[in-house]
Formats: structure tokens, sequence, C-alpha cells
């Protein structure tokens, strides 16, 4: 698995201001150590929750197209954290992450009322149910105005595979990605996964290929004040013409071999939330 290098910062400094910021921050398990990069390997914590053997059958069955453990190293998942989902659906990820924490973390998983009446209300509130998600919150709310206002020190927010989905659904990014910014402490991440369109399509194949170009969603997230301190091509395919719809539904058989890209932002260590 190849990983391109920090953009915005060196890896020293931004492995100082991680060991600074848990040990100064809300304090769980692990926040007072530098989260390992997933170069170095997939911490053990991340390998048992994704070995878990109380996961369904279903979601064991998406990994090899999903590469859960590599996902959560790449955004950089340890006990304790703070995290939202934004987008959780039926919940694969969102479980995932749930066990990654730990009894010491919180997990946040969003989805929208369209979302919700459209096909995730009932294996998302059946999910809920397990014991392992007694560590979540369920945000039934609008992708603009995803976290209520008092939630301003998350350490991660993650936007798996649906970012395209927030185009055809009319979406006000500009106000989605600022919403995320103020619900994150200062040096928060902000993780993206999402097919990729091909270059110079933008959003234009939003819906009929459920693609979006990796150029504009980068634009978009940076103008809300990000900075990308990484990205990975652990997703990528470049055997994919990039020409079929690659939703779940319609995917058939190449489900999971999109070619995906995978980004990571920081909200800078001394912004301001603006709340």
């Amino acid at each position: 698995m190849r990983h391109y290098p920090l953009r915005s910062m060196s890896l020293l400094a931004l492995g100082l201001f991680w060991t600074a910021s848990c040990a100064s921050s809300h304090v769980a398990a692990r926040r007072d150590a530098s989260p390992p990069r997933p170069i170095d390997g997939v911490p053990g914590w991340i390998r048992e929750a994704v070995s878990a053997p109380t996961r369904s059958t279903m979601d064991k069955a998406l990994d090899a197209g999903r590469h859960p453990a590599e996902t959560l190293a790449f955004f950089r998942v340890y006990p304790g954290m703070k995290v939202a989902e934004l987008g959780a659906g039926g919940g694969y990820t969102t479980e995932l992450l749930a066990r990654a924490v730990g009894v010491g973390g919180r997990v946040y998983g969003q989805n929208s009322q369209f979302i919700l009446d459209r096909f995730a209300q009932k294996p998302w509130t059946e999910r809920l149910a397990l014991p392992q998600m007694t560590n979540v919150t369920r945000l039934d709310a609008p992708f603009d105005a995803p976290f209520p206002l008092d939630l301003n020190d998350l350490d991660l927010v993650v936007n798996v595979l649906f970012y395209h989905d927030t185009y055809w659904q009319e979406v006000d990014r500009e106000a989605m990605n600022r919403a995320v910014f103020q619900a994150l402490r200062p040096g928060g991440l902000y993780g993206i996964i999402d097919h990729s369109a091909r270059e110079g399509d933008g959003a234009t194949a939003v819906k009929t290929f459920h693609r979006v170009e990796e150029k504009l969603v980068r634009q978009e997230i940076e103008a809300a004040g990000f900075v990308l301190v990484d990205q990975s091509d652990f997703l990528r395919n470049p055997a994919d013409t990039r020409d079929w719809n690659d939703a779940p539904g319609a995917a058939g058989d190449r489900r999971g071999t999109s070619d995906r890209f995978a980004l990571l932002f920081m909200k800078p260590p001394l912004a301001d939330s603006g709340r």
C-alpha cells in the first residue's frame, strides 16, 4: 500500500501536533500518544475491530471491496476518539468505528431523512440495537446541518462513499463543510472516500455513475478552511474505465472494484470554530 507524503506540513510537525493536542483535550485511552500512520502498519485495535467474530456475515462479505482495516488506519482511528460519520447509511463503517474507538470513545452516525426513507431506516435501527453500538449516538439530520450546535470537539469526521450523493440530493455543501469545520476541535481531521469520476467530469456523473471528480471535492473542502494533509491510493483501480454505475444496486459483480480516492484534511490547529 503506497501513501503520498503530507502536503502542507511535515510528518514531524503533524506528529508533534497530534501528541500535544491529544494530551490537552478530552482524555481517553491512548489519546496521549500520536496515532500511527497507516504506512507503519495497521494497529492492533483496528485489526481486532475488523476481525471481530460478532461482525455480521453480510458486513464481512463487503470487506474485500471496502478494505476496512486500511480505511480506519488511513483515518487515524484509535481508542478514545470522538468521531462522526456523515451518511452512515446502514452502518457498515459506523460499527467498525464504534469497535475501534472502544468504550472510552464516542461515535455519531448521521443520516438525512431522505436516506432513511429510501433505504436505511430498518438496517440502521436494527444495527443500533446491537451491543457493540452502545457508544454510538444517532443523528437524524440534514447534511447541511448535521450536528447539534454544542458539538464542537470532534477528533474526526468521515464521509465514506456519500459525498457524491450530496450533489444530486441538492445539499448545500458549503454549509455542510462549514458545519464539519465547526464541529471539529482545532487539529481535527476530515476524511473523504468516494468513487472517482473521469478527469473533467466534475459533478456531471454524480447520479448516472455515482462518481465525482476528486479535484472538485478537494476544492470545496479546502474552501471551507481545511488543509489537505494526506491522500492514499489503497483504493485505486487504474483498470476502472469510470463509465459505469458503481451504486450498490447497479454495480452487480463489479461492486467494490471502482476507482476510489481517499483524502484526509485537517482543521488548522489555531483555527477558530466561529461559534
